[in-house]
């Protein structure tokens, strides 16, 4: 008796709100391009129409607009949900893929798509936080089981995390993807200077204004740091650079498409955020051949800040760590980047977009042998 081939994915579905400054949206939009590569028909379903991250569109990709649009707000992940799942009802695809927490709650529309293909669905930041509190940790387990019990597949970053979202859902559902964060092939080259680099979202989330501070304090003035990235706090962190008299020492220089340029013209990455998703701007940076200084707010400090060479973690929220951690890295020889490079092997896109296919064919292939 001869093995069955394993199943085809000639087709697959993303559902988006809209194309937001988000790292799930642009890894999304990276593995639909992989997919194509591969000869994957894509079709991106959003909401809106509209975002930063539009240009990321691949050609090839089939982009559907919701009608009418759908912008973000109350209600509106629901409303998303129900219009995507018309819309694959009418035009079937062989797997479905769900981006990230933000977009859980379209999971149960899309389930009742009659004959649906595989669902898979990404966990994009922490499932068990301290900070939530037990009440909180609790009322966000329940809420996960009932938007992804029909879930196909749970595609979590790393093995602990893999093993949160089985013992949350009650069942081996989960498997993990190391996130495809970075090009198959990128050169990198040694850092030098003293240019420090950060990137995100202009929010108190992403702490710039102590990143600001704990650079004002390193007291170096040959040091740069460049900034990149837009956001309602643009105006406060320029203030707190007059404040502090950096004018000359610290840009701003506000949303880019693609953060390898100014990578490879800086000595360092700094992450001070006071909390994040996966933060895969790390993975990133180490990607560039980049050490990393990052705050203790994310699960990437822990899968890939192991190694010596790669950077410092350090508390969430303590300027004076994030001083030192700077000055460290700064007075010593810059890293290997062949080696930092390395340390991220397995985030490529190329290992990623495989392991995603993969994902859907072991869904289609239990099917076929329960049937």
């Amino acid at each position: 008796m001869t093995a069955s081939a394993p199943p085809a994915i000639r087709s697959i579905g993303i559902v988006l709100h809209d194309f937001p400054l988000g790292g799930t949206e642009r890894i999304a939009l990276r593995l639909a391009h992989a997919w194509i590569e591969r000869g994957v028909a894509v079709t991106i379903f959003v909401g809106e129409d509209r975002g930063p991250l539009r240009a990321l569109v691949p050609t090839g990709a089939r982009l559907v607009l919701a009608e009418p649009p759908i912008p973000r707000g109350r209600g509106s992940r629901k409303r998303l949900g129900t219009a995507a799942a018309v819309f694959f009802t009418h035009n079937p695809v062989d797997g479905l893929f769900v981006p990230g927490n933000f977009h859980w709650e379209i999971v149960p529309a899309l389930a009742r798509i009659p004959h649906r293909p595989p669902v898979l669905v990404q966990i994009s930041s922490p499932l068990r936080m301290k900070p939530r509190g037990f009440l909180r940790q609790f009322a966000f387990e329940r809420r996960m089981r009932r938007l992804l019990r029909d879930a196909d597949a749970l595609i979590a970053m790393g093995p602990l995390h893999r093993a949160q979202a089985d013992s949350i859902m009650g069942r081996a559902v989960a498997t993990a993807i190391p996130l495809p964060a970075l090009d198959d092939e990128r050169p990198v080259r040694a850092g030098s200077g003293k240019t420090i680099l950060a990137a995100g979202r202009l929010i108190h989330q992403k702490g710039f204004d102590l990143l600001i501070d704990a650079f004002a304090d390193l007291d170096d003035p040959e040091a740069r740091l460049v900034i990149a990235g837009s956001g309602p706090e643009e105006a406060a962190l320029a203030g707190r650079i007059a404040a502090r008299k950096l004018g000359g020492r610290v840009e701003l220089a506000g949303f880019v498409p693609d953060i390898a340029p100014l990578l490879d013209e800086a000595r360092l990455f700094v992450m001070a955020s006071r909390f994040e998703g996966y933060g895969a701007v790390i993975v990133e940076a180490l990607g560039a051949g980049r050490p990393v200084v990052a705050t203790a707010s994310t699960p990437a400090v822990e899968d890939v800040l192991g190694d010596p060479e790669s950077g410092i973690v350090v508390p969430i929220e303590d300027v004076g760590s994030l001083r030192n951690a700077m000055r460290a890295l700064l007075d010593r020889p810059a890293p290997d980047p062949h080696h930092l490079a390395g340390i991220v092997d397995g985030y490529r896109i190329g290992a990623g977009a495989k392991a995603y296919l993969d994902s859907f064919r072991s869904v289609l292939a239990s099917r076929r042998e329960v049937a």
